[in-house]
């Protein structure tokens, strides 16, 4: 039950990333690609998300759900405080598009992947096994 839960989180997890990539890389060919520092960081980011959506069908690893967690968690927290208080001398606004779309992605993405690597752990596999091995009287 806990691996077929965690390959359903892994896919919506891969989704997550790869929307927030594709939302990155329309941003960057709109015109962030001229904004100093930020437009290689669009960039940078769209491959990488997607690369990691790949990376997470293909291998399903605990540390690809955590590095695809740390990536969407970071690129709202990097949206966040651009809004609040500027990053890299440039200051966004919430107003902007596809802005909200991009937070509620990226901290949903964030949340499942999370939950994904807790059930895949080997940890958390372990507590399986031993549940299912009582239940069977072994």
């Amino acid at each position: 039950m806990a691996r077929a839960a965690a390959r359903v989180l892994i896919a919506a997890g891969a989704v997550a990333l790869a929307w927030s990539g594709v939302i990155h890389l329309r941003l960057w060919s709109g015109g962030y690609d001229a904004i100093p520092l930020i437009g290689p960081l669009f960039l940078v980011q769209g491959i990488v998300s997607l690369l990691i959506a790949v990376a997470l069908v293909v291998f399903r690893r605990p540390v690809l759900m955590g590095a695809g967690a740390l990536t969407l968690a970071a690129t709202a927290g990097g949206l966040l405080l651009s809004a609040y208080s500027g990053l890299f001398g440039y200051t966004e606004s919430l107003a902007v598009p596809y802005a909200t779309e991009s937070l509620y992605v990226e901290f949903a993405g964030a949340a499942v992947l999370t939950l994904a690597g807790v059930l895949a752990s080997p940890a958390a596999r372990g507590r399986v096994r031993r549940s299912c091995a009582r239940e069977d009287g072994r």
